[in-house]
């Protein structure tokens, strides 16, 4: 009757217990219909190739780029990329900590044996013989205590655990954006050096056969040597551009084969050879601002963790009231180990504890104010990452756009200023034009190729950005084992 009466009355309490503490509600912050650049309608008119593609959320869009040896290199770094590593090493460490945080809410059962063989001293026991003094006594049993979570301290625990779970996930998933983006932009760097490199390389040998014929028309009497010390003084100024292009070619190797977990010169002899940077669409358009931080995981990241700190003030609004813990023992006790577990030996206990710290009111109320200090601060993070996605999605259509009319108005310089150098070469073998005319379209033809392609690969840089600030084409590549325990 006293066990069914104490589980009724216990029944009751658990029905009965409430969560303190403010539940979390998604802040609502003000976001744009539209992003101004969209509105705007800044899509260069001047490039006519290409055309109007929108940023996906589930397509890897680097396959667009058309390039098997970038492919591999995003598979790679996504398989062995450090930085992934350890960003999956915190998230498993948080999600192991969910898991611990929930077993609170159930009791915590265990077990202990002892036997102990002594003799007590002749002081302890005077006037008994030294085998009298001898005793042995023998125990096992089975402990079990638990929290009666009566005012919500250990749910409100789980709860900010789990969206500390989130927030690791959505932190492995920004890494993951990082490591690729970054992958991506530095491949096109590369290739777009290696390109410079070629036409640093191709106008140095055209500048030195010009400095060929002028030496001979100077050998022949024909010539002045100031032509010669100008021709020679443009191929060495030529040539001085080529090591620092080299250079970047290096440095782009090494920092691609870190990114893919290998050493810094893994990589040299599969990129050596130059391939041409990828064609790309005039203009990319992102979706609603709404749709667009909803997909960053950085946001994501944000809120969670203000989740988190809502959460935590309800952990320490639970100890102004008291804590009911009920422990157990059912166990069995023997001065003989053939005699444990006899019908006559059998011992145990239920208790019910009480623990409130109303006289400490004072410091409980100091932690709910860090608590909610905290909160504040989280939310201050959150309304910050808000404004920050906006921004940087602005600024990368704004640079996408501005790079693609950049970059076509570059392309037609180059290819205009290639004619002209070529021009000038058949009108000087024909006598028709002087060495500076000469000189002057093979300068401005390299400097018009060596923009071209700086153009080109700020394009290709800046089409990542857009997919980077939009988490746009970003498919779940991360380990299968990568699970939130309880969402």
């Amino acid at each position: 009757m006293v066990i069914r009466s104490f589980t009724l009355a216990l029944a009751a309490a658990l029905l009965a217990a409430c969560t303190v503490g403010p539940d979390y509600v998604r802040p609502d912050l003000p976001v744009p219909a539209e992003f101004a650049r969209q509105q705007a309608g800044d899509a260069p008119a001047a490039v006519e190739q290409g055309g109007v593609a929108r940023v996906s959320a589930d397509a890897e869009f680097w396959l667009g780029f058309d390039d098997p040896v970038l492919t591999a290199l995003v598979d790679e770094s996504l398989r062995a990329n450090h930085d992934l590593r350890i960003a999956l090493s915190r998230y498993d460490s948080a999600n192991a900590l969910l898991r611990g945080a929930r077993l609170d809410r159930f009791p915590t059962v265990t077990a202990q044996a002892s036997g102990v063989d002594g003799r007590s001293s002749a002081d302890q026991a005077p006037g008994l013989a030294r085998d009298d003094r001898e005793y042995e006594r023998y125990e096992a049993g089975a402990a079990l205590s638990w929290e009666l979570d009566l005012f919500g301290r250990v749910r409100r625990g789980v709860e900010a655990r789990r969206a500390e779970a989130w927030a690791s996930a959505s932190d492995l998933d920004a890494m993951q954006i990082a490591v690729v983006s970054e992958v991506v932009r530095t491949y096109a760097d590369l290739r777009g050096q290696q390109e410079r490199l070629r036409v640093a390389r191709g106008n140095a040998d055209n500048q030195r056969e010009t400095l060929r014929l002028v030496q001979a028309l100077f050998d022949a009497g024909r010539g002045t040597e100031f032509d010669t010390s100008r021709a020679r003084a443009q191929l060495e100024a030529t040539l001085a551009r080529v090591p620092a292009l080299e250079s970047s070619v290096a440095v782009a190797m090494h920092r691609l084969a870190v990114l893919s977990g290998r050493p810094p010169a893994a990589l040299i002899a599969q990129l050596d050879a130059p391939r041409p940077l990828p064609t790309l669409p005039d203009r990319l358009d992102a979706d609603a601002p709404g749709t667009v931080l909803r997909r960053r995981p950085d946001v994501a990241a944000a809120e969670h963790r203000l989740q988190a700190a809502t959460a935590r003030i309800g952990v320490a609004t639970a100890d102004l009231f008291p804590k009911f813990t009920l422990s157990g023992l059912v166990g069995s006790q023997a001065i003989d180990a053939g005699s444990l577990f006899e019908r006559d030996s059998e011992t145990g206990f239920v208790a019910l504890g009480v623990d409130w710290s109303f006289l400490d009111v004072g410091r409980v109320r100091a932690r709910i104010a860090a608590a909610d200090a905290d909160a504040e601060g989280e939310l201050a993070r959150y309304q910050q990452a808000v404004l920050v996605a906006l921004e940087e999605t602005e600024n990368a259509l704004i640079r996408y756009a501005r790079a693609r009319t950049e970059d076509g108005h570059l392309e037609r310089a180059a290819a205009d200023s290639a004619n002209a150098a070529r021009l000038a070469r058949l009108r000087f073998d024909a006598g028709a034009a002087d060495l500076l005319e000469v000189l002057d379209a093979e300068r401005t033809r390299l400097q018009a190729e060596d923009a071209f392609a700086d153009a080109r690969t700020r394009s290709v840089v800046a089409a990542v950005g857009v997919y980077r600030a939009t988490a746009g084409g970003w498919p779940d590549r991360t380990p299968n084992r990568v699970k939130i325990a309880d969402r």
